[in-house]
């Protein structure tokens, strides 16, 4: 079974290990070597430690973290739904972003807005987010990538 919690700071090393090891195996075919590089290395920033502690979620499966996710409650932007690979498909993204929906319709949000990985799409795509355009997202670290602009309005 699936649960969801609050992210605490004894989470940080397993959020930032499962976002690198998912950027690596699921986002391959879509960006380059370089960008993967760029993208997944460098060190735990205390920046992010303090994001991860104050917006972040994580789900577990058996006390493990296997993924994360995190929702803007004043905007309704969607970040960081990254799942472990050995997780994939086991549900751990779709209820994170159940959740994160019924957080932001808890919040008054009347819409959702979030910028797909090229590879991520048809999965958002799937739970009802809309968007075909591609724009350009910039990493906090300054890695430029591709990505599809998606919104969804709820409930």
């Amino acid at each position: 079974m699936i649960a969801i919690r609050k992210a605490v700071e004894s989470d940080v090393h397993a959020i930032y290990e499962l976002r690198k090891n998912a950027i690596i195996e699921k986002c391959s075919d879509f960006y380059t070597a370089e960008q993967l590089n760029l993208w997944t290395h460098g060190g735990i920033s205390t920046a992010l430690i303090k994001d991860i502690v104050d917006t972040f979620y994580v789900s577990e499966i058996n006390g493990k973290v296997v993924g994360s996710g995190k929702l803007n409650t004043q905007n309704g932007m969607i970040d960081a739904i990254f799942v472990d690979p050995a997780y994939f498909g086991k549900g751990a993204a779709k209820s994170m972003l159940s959740f994160l929906e019924t957080l932001a319709a808890e919040n008054a949000l009347t819409s959702l807005q979030l910028e797909s990985t090229l590879n991520a799409a048809p999965f958002y795509r799937s739970c009802g987010f809309v968007g075909d355009n591609v724009a350009t997202y910039r990493t906090p670290r300054g890695v430029c990538l591709d990505c599809i602009p998606m919104k969804k309005v709820i409930a």
